[in-house]
């Protein structure tokens, strides 16, 4: 990379390409990219407000959750979340981090 600003406009375009694709695939659910993959889109959200507040810009956590959601939380809850399996939940509770 060139500078520091190349790089920070690539790493925001991964990220908004990540946003899309998880908007994309909504049938994936948040305990099935916990159990994959170790964080989840509610995650993505607390790194949001992370990220923020080390730059010093004021975001909560439900606005950032809606960046990554692409709505309010409890919208999309209640048209795109299913109920967990309970082999999706026991690898869940055995994986989770202490």
């Amino acid at each position: 990379m060139d500078n520091d600003k190349q790089m920070i406009e690539i790493e925001a375009a991964v990220f908004r390409r990540l946003v899309r694709h998880l908007d994309e695939n909504k049938s994936v659910q948040n305990i099935d990219l916990m159990n994959l993959a170790g964080f989840c889109r509610n995650c993505l959200a607390k790194w949001y407000v992370a990220a923020c507040e080390e730059t010093g810009i004021e975001m909560n956590y439900e606005t950032a959750r809606e960046q990554v959601y692409g709505m309010p939380y409890r919208d999309w809850k209640e048209q795109f979340q299913t109920a967990a399996d309970s082999a999706k939940l026991k690898k869940f509770e055995a994986d989770k981090p202490v």
